[in-house]
């Protein structure tokens, strides 16, 4: 293996760890090699921390080594705006390096190539592309915010090999059609989200919390799209809502034929947002959460409004948790006719217990990211 492409891929790995902690930033990860060795490594640990270049420098100097003339890999192109952190880029031309290998530029407006155009100002080499793909599926929602003000989208399910979402309550107690293990690994996303999406039915049915667990950090705003205001207001959603951030999505009408019902929502801490008749209530919804800041929204509802995602090409990334067993009639929420023609390219597969888990962009997401093939085995 290239040892440049080697290096930018341990980056890469390092980034995947702040995951989770670091949003809304991007998840960077930086090494730093002198001499063919490796003499620092950092990532972006916290909100508010310090940035994988800072840390990576500083793991040089805990190691008693002068990063002076050395190599930095870094996934995402070195900051040079004083936010939270110090600009990164003169860090990096304070500590002398003589080369930057950068994946991708940062397309925000504070950035957008200022970082690299500094690098090179004060001598430094820059060379920009190496693992480019990989970098921008990475930080998918931070590229698409930072370029277009609009989140990413995610239509998330678990389904039987016959494509049921559920199992039938009939006939059956058992509750989850994925293993304990995938579970736990759909709470890695929603700690990434900015948003969490269901439809009325899926509340109705269930009764979901629609929290990350453990919790950690920011707290997920809650989205129900409740067209007719049916949402029970001692559903477990309604009862965190003064603790935890909800948001009903219904229509104008609806909300003035309601008053009552609407007053009981918003006196237990829940938001509404109202849309017009004739207009789509997606579309409505994804010029609000854009409005709000949310990058990342995980979409986590039936079939109905995972349809309707689709059918309006709002979708960037689909995840699917495949459980190796055929329910036929135990099973009901069929998801095959909708996904029949759906077209997506699979970025990672992964195995959850006896489930295998599945992540690929949609013809919209590789649109949004600008990217061609992007499957990459074992990453």
């Amino acid at each position: 293996m290239n040892q440049s492409l080697k290096y930018m891929q341990l980056a890469l790995e390092l980034a995947k760890k702040g995951l989770g902690d670091v949003e809304p930033n991007p998840a960077v990860g930086a090494v730093i090699v002198k001499g063919g060795k490796i003499i620092g490594r950092g990532w972006h640990k916290k909100f508010g921390g310090p940035h994988a270049e800072i840390n990576a420098l500083n793991d040089c100097k805990k190691r008693g080594i002068n990063p002076k003339g050395s190599t930095m890999y870094v996934t995402l192109e070195p900051c040079c705006h004083y936010g939270k952190t110090g600009p990164c880029a003169n860090a990096i031309i304070k500590a002398k390096l003589e080369k930057v290998v950068i994946a991708v530029k940062d397309p925000s407006q504070h950035a957008n190539g200022k970082g690299i155009r500094l690098l090179k100002k004060a001598g430094i080499k820059v060379e920009q592309g190496l693992c480019e793909t990989q970098a921008k599926i990475l930080n998918s929602s931070f590229l698409k915010y930072a370029s277009r003000g609009i989140p990413w989208v995610i239509l998330k399910w678990a389904q039987s090999l016959d494509g049921k979402l559920a199992w039938a309550r009939t006939g059956s107690r058992r509750k989850w059609i994925s293993s304990r293990k995938s579970r736990q690994d759909v709470h890695k996303f929603r700690r990434q989200a900015g948003a969490i999406l269901v439809g009325i039915n899926t509340v109705l049915k269930d009764d979901p919390l629609l929290t990350p667990r453990p919790a950690k950090g920011r707290k997920p705003l809650r989205i129900v799209l409740d067209n007719h205001l049916r949402i029970p207001i001692n559903c477990k959603l309604m009862k965190t809502a003064k603790k935890l951030p909800l948001l009903i999505i219904t229509k104008n009408n609806v909300l003035r034929n309601k008053a009552g019902k609407a007053e009981q929502i918003l006196k237990a801490g829940g938001q509404i947002a109202a849309y017009p008749a004739k207009q789509s209530n997606l579309k409505f919804l994804v010029s609000l959460l854009s409005k709000r800041g949310v990058q990342r929204l995980i979409v986590e509802g039936g079939p109905s409004v995972i349809e309707s995602f689709i059918k309006e090409n709002l979708a960037d990334e689909i995840i699917i948790y495949m459980a190796p067993r055929i329910l036929n009639s135990k099973g009901t929420a069929d998801i095959s006719h909708v996904i029949k023609h759906l077209q997506f390219h699979t970025t990672d597969i992964k195995c959850f217990g006896s489930d295998i888990r599945i992540c690929g962009l949609t013809n919209q997401g590789r649109k949004s990211l600008h990217i061609g093939d992007v499957y990459e085995s074992g990453k």
